[in-house]
């Protein structure tokens, strides 16, 4: 277990020791995602996240919470759908440079060690950023439901993590849904489904946190290594 998390690691800082050319790979997704900054988050549209009020000081940050599952994807001959992952962390103050402040991911345990490789690999490209703390877990996510109305996800029962959206209603009995905002480094999404969450928690460590009522959504992303290519060859960043 500690070579593996070693190398998701080693793959997620995209640090590079020389080896052969990755394989090709595509991802479609989908996330069900909830933050602490009010409804919508405002990071999709500024360098920093909302300011909130506690203990008497103002504070910038934007905690969340991203449960993944893979709807289809390969990483080479690896198949990836439904491979199930989690994101929980703190992008922190300022993250105009692409500094964060800190994130755990977590792969569910029914992630073989060929997928954790592939999704390891992916991710660097899908989340181009730094992080100051990093660690990789493993755990159950074992809630990850979604319908018309609602959606729930839940991470070791919920006792290390969990998020439950309620949808946002609109003029119609149809999904409110954000369209033509980019998702992290993703070129292609199916648009941001309004849903404010009833809760997003991560409860494990000094890090933890609590929230309801915050920011919350649905989204469908899909990107491959063409994408990748393409972009270096047009030398777009």
């Amino acid at each position: 277990m500690r070579n593996l998390i070693l190398v998701t690691m080693i793959a997620l800082l995209g640090i590079s020791a020389g080896h052969t050319a990755s394989p090709d790979w595509a991802i479609n997704a989908t996330a069900i995602e909830a933050c602490s900054c009010p409804h919508f988050c405002m990071c999709y549209f500024n360098s920093h996240p909302a300011a909130h009020h506690e203990n008497g000081k103002m504070e910038h940050y934007c905690r969340f919470n991203i449960a993944y599952k893979v709807n289809k994807g390969n990483y080479g001959g690896t198949d990836l759908a439904g491979a199930k992952f989690w994101l929980s962390g703190d992008l922190g103050a300022d993250f105009s440079h692409g500094q964060m402040d800190w994130v755990v991911l977590t792969f569910d345990k029914s992630v073989s060690p060929e997928q954790r490789q592939g999704l390891g690999e992916i991710a660097q490209h899908v989340f181009p950023v730094k992080w100051k703390s990093f660690h990789v877990a493993e755990g159950s996510i074992d809630t990850w439901t979604f319908d018309k109305d609602e959606a729930h996800a839940t991470l070791n029962g919920g006792s290390t993590a969990e998020v439950k959206l309620k949808r946002f209603h609109g003029m119609t009995d149809e999904p409110v849904v954000l369209k033509n905002v980019k998702y992290w480094a993703t070129p292609r999404n199916d648009g941001f489904v309004m849903m404010p969450n009833e809760v997003e928690a991560y409860r494990e460590g000094p890090n933890a946190f609590e929230y309801k009522g915050t920011n919350g959504f649905m989204l469908t992303f899909d990107m491959t290594s063409k994408d990748i290519a393409n972009s270096n060859a047009s030398g777009s960043h």
